[in-house]
């Protein structure tokens, strides 16, 4: 599957092509399962994305952990 689903579309407008690379696998995958959302974490040099049991299919968190 290739196509995101809107709200994770409108998630990566804006950002820039490191953000986009690091996320968008991720994404791919929730789409693809259609079952949890994506929690992206954001720490000093450092960010991370994964699927999240907690998180509805279609939303993204985006945490400093």
């Amino acid at each position: 599957m290739s196509e995101l689903p809107a709200s994770y579309q409108r998630y990566l407008q804006g950002r820039d092509e490191a953000f986009i690379e690091t996320v968008r696998p991720i994404l791919l995958q929730s789409a693809a399962e259609e079952t949890f959302g994506v929690r992206v974490v954001v720490v000093p040099h450092v960010l991370q994305a994964h699927l999240d049991e907690r998180i509805p299919y279609g939303e993204i968190v985006e945490d400093l952990d």
